[in-house]
C-alpha cells in the first residue's frame, strides 16, 4: 500500500518543497492551499517532473467545512491518510499596541485554528487505523521570543504546546506527533507577511500601494534573509521528511537550533541582544 501525505500551505515555499520531497519517496499527495492558480501549477510541476499522483484541493484552513471536505475528498481518492503536515501560516510584525484584536484573530485563525481544524478532521481516521503521523510546522518564534512579533510568537507557542500535549495523548494509540521548527526561511512568505508600520504609512499617505511607503520592519526582514542563519525551503522539507522517516519528536532546523539553544541556556543575555538588534 502506497503511503499518502496531506500537506497544507502546499503551493509555495516550505509546503511546495515538502510536496516534492515526499513525492520523491513515492508518496501519493493531497495538497491544499488558498490560491487555486499556484496550487494547480505545483500539482502540474509534480506530475510532469516526478510523475507524482497528486490531488490538489483549494482550501482555506480557517474554514472547518472546507477542511472537512479536503479530508473527505482525500479519503475518497486514496482510501487512507498516513501523514498530515500542517504548514499553512502567515507572519505579522508590529508593536503590541498597534496589533489590533482583528490582527490577533486573523493570525490565530490561520496559524493555530487552521491546525486544529485539520487535526480534528483527520484524527478519527487515524484513530480507527491505530496509526498515523501528524507534523506541525512551527517556528523559532514558538521556541523563543522575537521582538515586535508578540502575536506571531503567541500563535507559534500555541502550536508548540498543542504539539507536545497531543504527542503525549496520542502516542499510546499509535499516532506520532512531530514538531518541526524552522528559523528564518528564504521563501516567498515575505510577500504574504503583514507589517503594521507599512499599513499605517499607507493609511496616513492615503495610498493603497503599501510597498511604496517604505517599511523599516520589512527592510529589516529582507536584510535578515541575507544572513547565514537563513534556511532554504528545501532544507526544511528535508528536515520534515527525516523527522517522519525516523519518527522524531521535534526538530529545530538549521542554524535556528543554536539560537534556540542559546536562549534556553542564557535567556537573560540573549533577550536583550534580540531587543537591541530590532531597534
Amino acid at each position: 500500500m502506497v503511503d499518502v501525505v496531506l500537506i497544507t500551505g502546499a503551493s509555495e515555499g516550505i509546503g511546495r518543497a515538502t510536496a516534492f520531497a515526499f513525492a520523491r519517496q513515492g508518496y501519493r499527495l493531497s495538497l491544499a492551499a488558498r490560491t487555486p492558480e499556484t496550487l494547480r501549477q505545483t500539482a502540474i510541476d509534480l506530475e510532469q517532473s516526478l510523475n507524482a499522483e497528486v490531488l490538489a484541493i483549494p482550501t482555506d484552513v480557517t474554514q472547518p467545512e472546507q477542511v472537512q471536505s479536503l479530508v473527505e475528498r482525500t479519503l475518497d481518492r486514496y482510501g487512507h491518510i498516513d501523514c498530515l503536515i500542517n504548514n499553512a501560516g502567515i507572519c505579522l510584525s508590529g508593536p503590541f499596541l498597534q496589533t489590533t484584536p482583528d490582527h490577533w484573530q486573523q493570525l490565530m485563525a490561520v496559524n493555530f485554528w487552521g491546525y486544529i481544524h485539520t487535526i480534528r478532521a483527520v484524527l478519527p481516521h487515524m484513530l480507527k487505523r491505530k496509526q498515523g503521523q501528524i507534523v506541525n510546522v512551527g517556528s523559532i518564534g514558538g521556541k523563543m521570543p522575537l521582538p515586535h512579533m508578540s502575536a506571531y510568537c503567541a500563535s507559534k507557542y500555541a502550536v508548540s504546546g498543542l504539539t507536545e500535549a497531543l504527542r503525549l495523548e496520542l502516542k499510546p494509540q499509535g499516532i506520532h506527533v512531530i514538531g518541526v521548527h524552522p528559523g528564518i526561511v528564504n521563501s516567498d512568505f515575505l510577500k504574504r507577511a503583514i507589517f503594521l508600520d507599512e499599513l499605517q504609512s499607507a493609511t496616513s499617505a492615503n495610498d493603497h500601494d503599501a510597498s511604496d511607503t517604505g517599511s523599516p520592519a520589512r527592510e529589516q526582514m529582507e536584510q535578515a534573509l541575507e544572513s547565514f542563519l537563513v534556511s532554504q525551503p528545501e532544507e526544511v522539507a528535508t528536515a520534515i521528511w527525516e523527522a517522519v522517516r525516523e519518527s522524531k519528536s521535534e526538530v529545530v532546523v538549521g542554524m535556528a537550533q543554536w539560537a534556540v539553544g542559546a536562549y534556553a541556556l542564557f535567556p537573560g543575555l540573549i533577550g536583550p541582544i534580540l531587543r537591541d538588534a530590532s531597534r
